[in-house]
C-alpha cells in the first residue's frame, strides 16, 4: 500500500511538563520547515485537539524558547478525549485543517491516548517521551529526566548544610509515584545514606539498622531520599515520625521538594535530546512510518512501537542499587 504524503504535522504536548519540551517543539517546527511541511501547534494537548485551538508555527515563531522549561503549548487533562464523542470531534478538527500526522510529546498516559485515536481514525502519530520520571520503555532517558536529577540534586545539597549543622536527619521526599529512577540516581549523586523507592521495599527494620550504624560509624547527620511512591508509610511525614520515636537520638526534619522539579531550564543534555528525538520523529513521519516512540539506546535514536512503550516501565538499574549500598557505610 502506498504511503501518505505528509505535507502538514500537528504537535502537542500532554501530561506533566517537562523541562525540554519546549526544545521538542522548537526542533519539530524547524524541522517541518527544513522539510518544506507545514507545521501546526496544538495547544493544551488533547483538550485542545477536541476544542481545535491550533496555531500555524513556523521557524521564527519558536525563537529563544530552547532555554525555557514548561511548555509553550500548554498541557491539560481532558476527558472529553476519553469519549468516542470527544475522539471524534479531534479528528475532525484535524481533517479540516488539513493535519495529516501528529506528534505527542508525554508519556505512556499521552501515547495510549494518541495509538487509540490512530487505530480509531488512521491518522500517523508519533510519540516522544517527556516526562522527568524517566519510566518509559524503549528509552534510557526522557526528555526533562536529566534536568529533575539536577534540580534535586541542587536541593539536597543545600539541605544537606542545614543537615550537618543541626546534626539532623533528613527524609527528602522527590517525585516518583511508581519509578524510583529519579531518587535513585539523585540518592547517589548527592550521597544520600538510604534511598527508598517503590520498586524496592527495603522493610522499616533495615532502615532503622542503616540509620543505626550511620551513627555508629560517626556520621552526625543523615539525608534520606524517598520516592514519593515508596511503600514503607503513608506519607514521608508518617515515615519521619516512625524513625523519631524508634530513634531519639536523632532530630528528625521532612522536606517535600514537589513541582520545583518540573521547573527551570532545561539541562544542555535535555536540550540536546529533544533536539535529536524530534528530529527524527518528523523524519520518520516523512518516511512513511507511524505509531513509533523515539527514544535513546545506547546513545543512538531508535524506535520502539507505541503500544510497547506503554506496557511498561523502565527497570530499575540494579547496578546503581548495588553502589548505592557499597558508597553510602
Amino acid at each position: 500500500m502506498k504511503s501518505r504524503i505528509i505535507k502538514k504535522i500537528g504537535v502537542l504536548t500532554s501530561g506533566g511538563d517537562a523541562p525540554g519540551m519546549n526544545a521538542a517543539i522548537r526542533a519539530i517546527v524547524r524541522t517541518c520547515t527544513y522539510h518544506h511541511v507545514e507545521c501546526i501547534g496544538i495547544f493544551r494537548g488533547f483538550q485542545g485537539l477536541v476544542e481545535g485551538d491550533f496555531e500555524p508555527f513556523g521557524p521564527r515563531d519558536v525563537n529563544y524558547i530552547i532555554n525555557k522549561g514548561g511548555t509553550i503549548l500548554k498541557t491539560a487533562r481532558s476527558e472529553t478525549f476519553k469519549t468516542a464523542e470527544g475522539r471524534k470531534k479531534a479528528y475532525e478538527n484535524l481533517k479540516k485543517e488539513a493535519v495529516d500526522a501528529l506528534i505527542v510529546i508525554g508519556g505512556d498516559g499521552s501515547f495510549t491516548g494518541a495509538m487509540i485515536l490512530s487505530k480509531e481514525f488512521d491518522i500517523p502519530v508519533m510519540g516522544i517521551p517527556g516526562t522527568i520520571d524517566n519510566d518509559i520503555r524503549g528509552t534510557s532517558h526522557t526528555i526533562g529526566f536529566d534536568t529533575a536529577l539536577n534540580t534535586v540534586i541542587d536541593a539536597v545539597d543545600k539541605i544537606r548544610d542545614t543537615a550537618s549543622s543541626h546534626k539532623r536527619l533528613f527524609f527528602v521526599e522527590v517525585m516518583g509515584r511508581d519509578a524510583g529512577h529519579i531518587a535513585l540516581n539523585a540518592g547517589i549523586g548527592a550521597g544520600a545514606e538510604e534511598i527508598l523507592i517503590p520498586e524496592e521495599n527495603l522493610g522499616m527494620d533495615r532502615l532503622l539498622e542503616s540509620l543505626k550504624k550511620s551513627k555508629k560509624s560517626g556520621k552526625s547527620s543523615s539525608i534520606v531520599l524517598v520516592a514519593e511512591g515508596e511503600k514503607l508509610g503513608k506519607n514521608v511525614f508518617e515515615l519521619g515520625e516512625y524513625v523519631e520515636q524508634n530513634l531519639p537520638e536523632y532530630e528528625v526534619r521532612v522536606s517535600v521538594l514537589g513541582h520545583m522539579q518540573r521547573g527551570g531550564a532545561p539541562s544542555c543534555f535535555d536540550r540536546v535530546l529533544a533536539s535529536r528525538l524530534s528530529v527524527k520523529a518528523v523524519e520518520t513521519l516523512l518516511e512513511g512510518k507511524k505509531n513509533y516512540m523515539v527514544g535513546l539506546i545506547n546513545d543512538k535514536v531508535e524506535l520502539t512501537p507505541l503500544e510497547q512503550a506503554v506496557k511498561g516501565h523502565s527497570p530499575i538499574d540494579m547496578e546503581l542499587l548495588r553502589v548505592s549500598d557499597i558508597i553510602s557505610i
